[in-house]
C-alpha cells in the first residue's frame, strides 16, 4: 500500500508524564496530541498496547487482544463518576521513570475499586455500552479475563504449571472457576471496557486532528499467554502442551549464539486449513484499534528460525518456510486492503525483499544503521525508495545523542559527520533533517531524538533484562518553540499536506463514525 507523504513521532503511552507513576490515556495523552497537531505531524506510532509479560515488555504480552490496564486513566474514570477524585489524587505523582511493581501495587487496586463502583451503579450512564462491549468481544474477553484471574491466583506462574485440569482446559474445571470467580471476572471486564472506551476517545481526537496511529503487531505470541492456553492446536506443542520447537534468530555479527526468544511456533498447516481464522481475527481487531500496522519480524512470514526447545541457545536451528503470500492473500480476501509496514531490519534475504515488494508493503530504514561498512548504506537516504518508512532510530536503538556519544564506533561518527555535515552539536537535528528531507513517504522520529536526550532515555536494550520499557518524558518538555521548529521542517519537507487533508475529512467523519 502506498502512503501519502507524512511524518510523526514514536512514543509509547507508558512514556507520557501522566499522574500516578505511569503514562496513560488521560490528560497528558491529549496534550501530546495537541503538540503533534501544532507541529503538523500526521503520525503517532505506539508499541503493542497489550498487557506486558516477562520484563514488562509489550512484545512479551499475555494477550494479543487485551489492552494494558495501567494505561487506563483514573482521572478520566473520576470524570465519569466511577471513583472519587480524592482517591485518584492519593496516588504518588512522580514524573520519574516507570516503577512497575509500585504501579501494580498502587494504581491497579484503584482500578479495581473503580470497577466495583461501576458495577454497584456509579457507572449507570455507561452500562449499555459495557453490555455491548461484552457481547461484541466475548470471543476473546471471556477466556482472557479467566486466564488473568487464574494467573493471579497462581501467583503469576505460567499456565503450564497450573493444576492439570486448568492447564488442559477441562470444561468442568473451567466452569467451576467461572462460578467461583464470577465477581472478579466481571470487574476485570469493566477495566478492559474502560481501556477500550478511553482508546476509542483517543482515536476520535486523532481523527479530528488528522493524525493516524501506527500500531505494532508482533508476529509471535508468548507461550505464557491466553492465546496459547486457549488455542493450543495452532501451535507446535507436545501432548503435555509444552513447545518442542521455539522461535529465535541465528548467530550473526551481533551475537555468536543468536537469539533464542522461546516463543512457540505456529502450525501454519493447521491455520491454512482453517483459512487462517485466528490471524484474520487478530488483524481485524488490530485494524479496529489503529490506522496503520507495523509487522514486527516480517521476515518470519517468509521463513523463520526453528530451534529445538531443549537447546539453550539459537545456534542449532534451521530455517523453515513461512506462510508467505498465502496468509496475506487470505487476509486481504477477508479484510480488504491492508495498511501495513514491514519491519525488515537485520539480515534480510532476497526472498524476503521479494515478498515485501510483491505485497507492496513499505519497509523500514533506520539512519543509525547507515554509517558502518558499505553494505549498511542501504539505510542512507540516497538509497531510499519512496515506499519506505525512515526512522532516526527505533525503540531498540540508543537515542541518537546516546549513539553519537556512547554507542557509535569512531568510524561511524566520522562517516555521519561527513554525510550530515555536523560536528556533533545538535546531532539529533542533523538526523531529523536528513530523515524529514528524504524521499521516503513516511518519516517517524522517536520523541527522545526530538528532545535531544542521551542514553538515559533509551527505551529498550535487547538481551538486557533490567531497566527497559520504563522511560518517561517530563511535563513541560513539549514547548511551543519545539513544535514551531518541527513544523517548519515538516512544511519545508512537504510532509504536512496529507495532515491538512486528513484533518478536514476527520472533522466531517469523526462524530458519525464514533457515534455508530
Amino acid at each position: 500500500m502506498q502512503f501519502g507523504r507524512a511524518s510523526g513521532i514514536l512514543l509509547h503511552p507508558t512514556s507520557l508524564p501522566s499522574h500516578g507513576g505511569v503514562g496513560d490515556l488521560g490528560p497528558a495523552a491529549y496534550e501530546f496530541l495537541d503538540f503533534l497537531a501544532a507541529a503538523e505531524q500526521g503520525l503517532w506510532q505506539v508499541l503493542p498496547l497489550a498487557p506486558g509479560g516477562f520484563g514488562n515488555s509489550p512484545y512479551s504480552a499475555i494477550s494479543a487482544f487485551a489492552g494494558n490496564p495501567p494505561l487506563v486513566s483514573l482521572e478520566r474514570l473520576a470524570e465519569r463518576g466511577w471513583i472519587d477524585r480524592e482517591r485518584v489524587l492519593s496516588l504518588p505523582d512522580s514524573e520519574s521513570n516507570v516503577d512497575y511493581p509500585r504501579v501494580y501495587a498502587t494504581k491497579l487496586p484503584l482500578l479495581r475499586e473503580a470497577a466495583r463502583n461501576f458495577i454497584s451503579g456509579r457507572g449507570d450512564g455507561d452500562r449499555s455500552r459495557f453490555d455491548r462491549f461484552k457481547q461484541q468481544n466475548q470471543w476473546w474477553l471471556d477466556d482472557y479475563v479467566l486466564f488473568e484471574a487464574l494467573r493471579d491466583r497462581q501467583q503469576g506462574a505460567s499456565w503450564n504449571t497450573w493444576p492439570r485440569p486448568l492447564a488442559q482446559r477441562e470444561a468442568s474445571a473451567l466452569d467451576a472457576m467461572r462460578r467461583e470467580l464470577a465477581d472478579d471476572l466481571e470487574q476485570r471486564k469493566v477495566i478492559h471496557f474502560a481501556f477500550f472506551e478511553q482508546w476509542r476517545a483517543i482515536r476520535q481526537r486523532c481523527q479530528q486532528l488528522g493524525i493516524k496511529i501506527i500500531g505494532d503487531v508482533a508476529i509471535f505470541v508468548s507461550y505464557d499467554s491466553a492465546d496459547v492456553w486457549t488455542h493450543p492446536d495452532i501451535f507446535h506443542l507436545d501432548e503435555n502442551r509444552e513447545p518442542y520447537v521455539v522461535a529465535g534468530v541465528p548467530p550473526d555479527a551481533f551475537s555468536v549464539t543468536g537469539q533464542r526468544w522461546g516463543n512457540p511456533l505456529y502450525r501454519w498447516d493447521v491455520l491454512r486449513s482453517r483459512a487462517y481464522d485466528w490471524w484474520v481475527r487478530r488483524m481485524r481487531w488490530a485494524l479496529g484499534t489503529c490506522d496503520i500496522l507495523r509487522l514486527d519480524h516480517f521476515r518470519g512470514f517468509e521463513s523463520y528460525w526453528e530451534i529445538p526447545a531443549h537447546e539453550p541457545t539459537a545456534v542449532n536451528g534451521r530455517w523453515v518456510e513461512g506462510p508467505k503470500d498465502d496468509l496475506f492473500r487470505a487476509l486481504r480476501e477477508q479484510l480488504g486492503e491492508l495498511p501495513l509496514i514491514a519491519e525488515d531490519l537485520g539480515m534480510i534475504t532476497a526472498e524476503v525483499h521479494a515478498l515485501r515488494q510483491r505485497l507492496q508493503i513499505p519497509g523500514m530504514r533506520v539512519l543509525q544503521f547507515g554509517f558502518g561498512d558499505p553494505g549498511a548504506h542501504i539505510y542512507l537516504p540516497h538509497n531510499f525508495e519512496r515506499n519506505t518508512v525512515v526512522y532516526t532510530g527505533t525503540h531498540d536503538n540508543d537515542t541518537t545523542v546516546g549513539w553519537w556519544n556512547v554507542t557509535a564506533a569512531d568510524r561511524e561518527r566520522r562517516a555521519a559527520a561527513q554525510y550530515l555535515g555536523c560536528d556533533g552539536h545538535d546531532v539529533h537535528w542533523a538526523f531529523i533533517r536528513a530523515a524529514e528531507a528524504s524521499i521516503a513517504d513516511l518519516c517517524v522520529i522517536p520523541l527522545q531524538d526530538l528532545l535531544g536526550l542521551g542514553e538515559e532515555a533509551r527505551m529498550n536494550t535487547p538481551s538486557h533484562l533490567e531497566g527497559n520499557w520504563s522511560w518517561r518524558f517530563r511535563a513541560g518538555a513539549l514547548t511551543p518553540q519545539l513544535a514551531e521548529q518541527l513544523r517548519t521542517l515538516t512544511e519545508l519537507s512537504d510532509r504536512h499536506q496529507s495532515v491538512l487533508a486528513a484533518k478536514e475529512q476527520g472533522y466531517r467523519e469523526a462524530s458519525e463514525q464514533f457515534a455508530a
